[in-house]
C-alpha cells in the first residue's frame, strides 16, 4: 500500500481495528473534583470523539485510564476504615473502576449512538472486566515506584508501612504516599474474547486502568497482585493481541514535540520506528510523561501493527485522516 509522507494512505479510507486508549484525566480532568455529572460530561465529550470513527466503519476497543478514580477510592477504603469497614486489595479497587467507568462509557456511548443503525436498535457495547499477566519475578515488584492514594504525614505513613506491608515514599514534598510495582504486561487474558466480539462488531470497553494484575501459580490458576499496570503499553499488548490496525494513543497535545516546552521545539507529523528509539534514548521523552506512550508505540509497529498514532482527543477524528498528530510507523 502506498502511503503520503505523512503516513496516510492514498486509498480511501477502509475499515480499520482500532484501539483507543484514553487518560484517567479524560473522564476526571485536573481543575474537577471528580462528581458523577462531570464525570458523566467527560464521558459523552469522549463518546462524541470516537462517533466519527464508528459511524465510519471502523471497529473499536476502547481503553480507559483510571488515576484520578481509584484515587477516590482509595480515599474512600482509608475512611471506611475508622468505621470499621475492611480493606480491600488494590487489584479489587483497580477491578471496581473498570466496572464503574466501563459502565459509563458503556451507557453513555449508546445513547450518542443510538439510531445509527439501519434498523434504529442500539449498537452492541459491551465493557469487559480485563485481567493481565504479570511476571511474578518482574524487576518492578523489588522496587515499587508507582504512587498511589492519598498524602500522609510521615509517622502515619510510618505506622501503615508496618501495620499494611506497605512501601511508603515522599512525594513530590507533598507528603508521604504509598507506591506499588509498575510490572511490564505479558497477555491479556481475555484477549480471545475481545478479539471474538470486535469480530462481530461489537464495540468492547476493555483494560481499564490498564488492567488488573494477575500472577499465574504452578497450577495454573491465576491470582490478583497489588500493582498498577501501565495503561499505554497494556494498550499496545491488547492492541497485538487483537490484531488491531491503529493504536490510538490520546494525550494532552496534538503532536508529539522534541526539545518540548523550549524555544526549540519540533512537533512531528511522522517518526519511524528507528527515530523514535534515538529519541527515547537521547532522553526526548520522559518517563513519567510522553515516555510510555512512545515505548508503547515501538512495541506495537514491532509487534505488526500499520500505526500508532499520539494525539490530543479533540484532534482524534484529524490525526485518524492523517491531518493532526504525530505517526509511528515501521523504519
Amino acid at each position: 500500500m502506498n502511503q503520503s509522507p505523512s503516513g496516510s494512505s492514498d486509498e480511501p479510507a477502509k475499515e480499520r481495528v482500532i484501539v483507543a486508549a484514553f487518560g484517567g484525566n479524560a473522564v476526571t480532568r485536573a481543575n474537577e473534583r471528580g462528581t458523577h455529572a462531570e464525570q458523566l460530561a467527560n464521558v459523552r465529550e469522549m463518546c462524541e470523539r470516537v462517533r466519527p470513527l464508528i459511524e465510519a466503519g471502523h471497529r473499536l476497543v476502547i481503553i480507559h485510564g483510571n488515576g484520578p478514580q481509584v484515587g477516590v477510592l482509595a480515599l474512600q477504603v482509608e475512611a471506611g476504615n475508622a468505621l470499621g469497614v475492611p480493606d480491600q486489595p488494590f487489584d479489587v479497587l483497580g477491578a471496581m473502576t473498570q466496572g464503574q467507568i466501563g459502565y459509563l462509557i458503556q451507557q453513555t456511548l449508546g445513547n450518542v449512538l443510538r439510531g445509527s443503525t439501519a434498523d434504529g436498535e442500539r449498537r452492541a457495547i459491551v465493557s469487559v472486566v480485563t485481567q493481565v499477566l504479570v511476571d511474578r519475578t518482574d524487576p518492578a515488584f523489588q522496587k515499587p515506584t508507582k504512587p498511589i492514594g492519598p498524602f500522609y504525614d510521615r509517622e502515619l505513613a510510618e505506622r501503615l508501612a508496618v501495620e499494611k506491608g506497605w512501601t511508603v515514599v515522599q512525594d513530590s514534598g507533598r507528603g508521604w504516599r504509598r507506591v506499588v510495582p509498575s510490572p511490564q504486561p505479558i497477555e491479556v487474558i481475555e484477549a480471545p474474547m475481545i478479539r471474538a466480539l470486535s469480530t462481530a462488531g461489537v464495540i468492547v470497553i476493555a483494560a481499564g486502568g490498564g488492567g488488573v494484575p494477575v500472577v499465574r501459580e504452578p497450577d495454573g490458576s491465576l491470582t490478583g497482585v497489588e500493582a498498577v499496570i501501565d495503561k499505554d503499553l497494556a494498550a499496545e499488548r491488547l492492541a497485538a493481541l487483537v490484531g488491531a490496525d491503529t493504536l490510538l494513543l490520546l494525550t494532552g497535545v496534538h503532536r508529539i514535540g522534541l526539545d518540548y516546552g523550549t524555544p526549540t521545539q519540533r512537533d512531528l507529523d511522522v517518526m519511524s520506528v528507528t527515530d523514535a528509539k534515538r529519541h527515547l534514548a537521547d532522553g526526548q521523552f520522559p518517563p513519567g510523561s510522553m515516555g510510555p506512550k512512545v515505548k508503547a508505540a515501538i512495541r506495537f509497529i514491532e509487534d505488526g501493527g500499520r500505526e500508532a498514532i499520539i494525539t490530543a482527543p479533540e484532534a482524534l477524528a484529524a490525526a485518524l485522516a492523517g491531518a493532526d498528530g504525530t505517526r509511528i510507523v515501521a523504519g
